[in-house]
């Protein structure tokens, strides 16, 4: 597969506007027909108690207006919070938003695995290495997986060193344990890496599409900081070996999209022309 089939996408949150209509309006200026759609870009909190149908038929036909396809809406929440009624409140406003992705036009749910942390979703704690906190994983994530099945909707989980699942190895073993074809992997590279990681780049990434890249829904590109800090950097000024994540995309055979974030809108613009310029000569969408 050739490059000229990646295609792109952006957080829908890089762009601060009043209204969804001027949100779209602005990715669509960018030349980007993608994005990970947050409700918090509609007025609504991340994690909505409720969404009038309203409003879910503006944000359709706003999107359809600007000819902007929804590859994913975050649902994210603690899915292993050390309080279990938040787990509980997680779960039943994951299941607003599965309701409403029919109307959305999307498939695909986002979500973190969480962490022991009780005031910092993405905050290390180290209980998250624990057995109690695997299994408290497991029991949320069936649930989701049940409400994924009811809405006929795919949740992605992304690795990230500050969840409970932090490695390609865990993410692999959720993947084993839960056995659902509703399941699948967000993969951003700069969120494999711990601080004392990076003189094993190529290793850490080629492992991670050993034992993830069949499995991937959706890929993030967002850079890495010179000391393993990711995010806030346009793409391009940090340490990130951008050649190589792409060319194991491409093997991997992943078309996208490929969705850009971590940096504030005044990075979008020299963003987007790195990550052209890496896959020039060909035609990204």
């Amino acid at each position: 597969m050739a490059f000229e089939r990646m295609k792109l996408g952006l957080f829908a949150k890089i762009f601060v506007r009043p209204t969804v209509e001027e949100v779209f309006a602005a990715v669509a200026r960018r030349s980007v027909r993608f994005v990970q759609f947050n409700f918090a870009s509609a007025g609504l909190p991340s994690l909505p108690e409720e969404i009038e149908p309203a409003l879910l038929e503006e944000i359709r036909r706003a999107a359809v207006r600007h000819r902007i396809g929804l590859a994913a809406v975050s649902g994210t929440f603690n899915m292993i919070h050390p309080d279990r009624t938040q787990r509980r409140t997680g779960l039943q406003r994951l299941e607003v938003i599965a309701g409403a992705c029919a109307t959305l036009q999307t498939q695909v749910i986002t979500l973190c695995t969480g962490t022991r942390d009780p005031q910092d979703m993405w905050r290390r704690h180290p209980d998250n290495d624990s057995e109690e906190a695997w299994r408290d994983l497991c029991v949320s994530m069936t649930k989701a997986l049940t409400i994924a099945d009811k809405h006929g909707v795919t949740l992605g989980i992304e690795p990230e060193t500050a969840n409970v699942v932090n490695s390609a190895r865990q993410a692999r073993r959720l993947l084993d344990e839960m056995r659902s074809p509703r399941l699948k992997i967000v993969l951003d590279a700069a969120n494999l890496f711990q601080p004392g990681d990076l003189r094993r780049m190529t290793e850490i990434l080629d492992e991670a599409f050993d034992r993830l890249g069949s499995d991937l829904v959706l890929a993030h590109a967002k850079e890495l900081g010179a000391e393993g800090h990711a995010g806030n950097l346009p793409l391009g000024a940090g340490v990130l070996d951008w050649a190589h994540y792409l060319e194991l995309l491409r093997a991997a055979r992943f078309p996208g999209p490929l969705i850009l974030h971590g940096f504030e809108e005044k990075d979008l613009i020299p963003s987007l022309k790195f990550l052209r310029g890496l896959l020039s000569p060909q035609r990204t969408g």
